[in-house]
């Protein structure tokens, strides 16, 4: 059974829909640990009262970004993970950390990348007049939302749409997305190695086992 350790920020509704899917068994994998680098995320008490592995690495615990992501790097390299999952983590992860890391590192972003890399997504497309929006789960590299993309969904841009709106139809479409694309990695429906993946279609219907996260 695979290790899987989850960086969050905030509610982590993505890690919740991660940790539910392994306890279903739709994923042969298992949470073991659940990090957060913010005291007050809801989703690190959600994780404690689980009875998961729950974890704060505040930044103001250190001098500085570097010892910081050290420190970050440390607490997921000593649960030994297959895979660690960055789950409305907000922090860039540096070079170093990418680099140090024991377990290839995945990401999922609010847009169809390579559009709109960074923040505000859902008002960039929007403001570029697209008709179709989505996320998109990658393989996390040196440079921001660049590495290489598992899966994406599909999302349409409709008229009276505002920021807030679109983004609450992308996220729907984001549990389902992150837990297939894991899906996909743990059996080894993608190829990858030394940073490099060669993805299936992208944005391709979901099977019906994973509609429910």
């Amino acid at each position: 059974m695979k290790r899987l350790v989850v960086f969050i920020s905030g509610r982590g509704s993505n890690m919740q829909a991660i940790v539910n899917a392994c306890t279903s068994g739709v994923l042969n994998a298992k949470v073991v640990a659940v990090i957060s680098d913010q005291p007050d995320a809801a989703g690190l008490a959600w994780a404690s009262a689980q009875g998961l592995n729950a974890r704060c690495v505040p930044r103001g615990d250190y001098a500085s970004k570097t010892e910081h992501q050290a420190a970050l790097l440390a607490a997921a390299n000593d649960t030994n993970p297959d895979w660690i999952l960055l789950a409305g983590f907000m922090r860039i992860l540096s070079p170093a950390f990418i680099a140090g890391a024991v377990a290839p590192i995945v990401n999922i972003h609010p847009s169809r990348l390579p559009k709109y890399k960074g923040l505000d997504t859902h008002q960039r497309c929007l403001d570029a007049g697209d008709t179709v929006h989505g996320a998109s789960v990658h393989i996390v590299t040196a440079e921001l939302d660049d590495g290489p993309v598992i899966a994406q969904s599909c999302v349409e841009v409709l008229p009276q749409d505002d920021a807030d709106s679109l983004a609450a139809r992308v996220l729907k479409t984001e549990h389902p997305l992150y837990i297939f694309s894991i899906h996909k990695l743990l059996t080894d429906a993608v190829e990858y190695s030394d940073g490099h993946l060669i993805p299936g279609d992208l944005c391709e219907p979901l099977p019906l086992q994973f509609s429910e996260f």
